[in-house]
């Protein structure tokens, strides 16, 4: 039984190297990973532009819970 595992996880790790490298190979990849790229920096966007105005009191209980302040 071991010896029929290694021979299948071997021919099952090559093959899917081979499809790695096959789809590695083609636009296909490219273009979803600068699909996911434009999709990140859209939703970085728009958190920082929700953000603005909603934030600036966050940003103060930060640095007075920094500095030690004694909590509201």
């Amino acid at each position: 039984m071991s010896i029929r595992d290694g021979i299948f996880t071997t021919v099952a790790v090559t093959l899917s190297g081979v499809a790695l490298a096959g789809l590695l190979c083609t636009d296909a990849y490219s273009r979803a990973a600068g699909a996911e790229a434009r999709g990140v920096r859209a939703l970085s966007m728009q958190m920082q532009m929700s953000c603005v105005g909603d934030c600036a009191a966050v940003d103060e209980r930060i640095v007075e819970l920094e500095l030690g302040q004694v909590p509201r």
